[in-house]
């Protein structure tokens, strides 16, 4: 069964949800589920060294007073998922798209979901920028990828245009936020749901042979 897993690396939701879905597929192991991660941009007009942390929560949400009321929401929601977040602790907001450039990268060495789930915690727990190349390649480097190939790939292009394929896809199929998870190609459910929910859809999949 494939499970696309539509995704931002700056997204909050998208870790909690794919957390979730995680704890979902570990609770049926009759279902042998083939991950597949697919970029979607949040922030596309980002430049690629990013932005002050400050400048865009003024952007994005007026200001820090309303951003940190839902950052709390969120921090809340993330404890009974066993993630501490510390929004407190990022101080730029980055473009994606080098990091989603190195899931791709990972995914070919068969550590895709490692090294989402360890971009995931840097950004989120460490506040680390992961929008820096050198950074990326370290992250790489800690959860198993060759650290001169990984930085290599990183100074490069390759895998650059297939993102930005991926997030116009996503558009075109009438995606426009994330998480979103598509199981089998047919049934798709958008959000950070309960693993209950996810549980049952895999089910709906199951059951229609799919």
């Amino acid at each position: 069964m494939t499970v696309e897993i539509v995704f931002d690396l700056v997204c909050p939701w998208c870790f909690l949800g794919t957390r979730r879905l995680l704890r979902a597929l570990r609770s049926r192991p009759d279902v042998l589920a083939e991950l597949q991660w697919r970029p979607f941009l949040l922030n596309p007009d980002i430049a690629p060294d990013g932005i002050a942390r400050q400048d865009y929560l003024v952007r994005k949400f007026g200001g820090e007073d309303r951003a940190r009321r839902l950052h709390a929401a969120i921090a809340d929601v993330g404890r009974q998922e066993g993630i501490d977040f510390r929004f407190d602790r990022i101080r730029r907001i980055p473009s994606s798209v080098d990091a989603h450039r190195l899931v791709r990268f990972a995914a070919q060495h068969g550590l895709a979901e490692a090294m989402v789930d360890r971009l995931y915690e840097a950004y989120f727990l460490e506040g680390a920028d992961i929008g820096a190349t050198e950074t990326l390649a370290a992250l790489g480097a800690a959860i198993g990828l060759e650290f001169r190939a990984t930085r290599q790939f990183l100074y490069g292009h390759a895998e650059t245009e297939a993102v930005h394929a991926d997030n116009l896809r996503a558009h075109r199929l009438g995606i426009n936020g994330v998480p979103c998870f598509v199981i089998g190609g047919r049934h798709a459910i958008a959000g950070a749901q309960e693993p209950e929910v996810l549980e049952r859809l895999l089910e709906v999949a199951l059951v229609e042979g799919i």
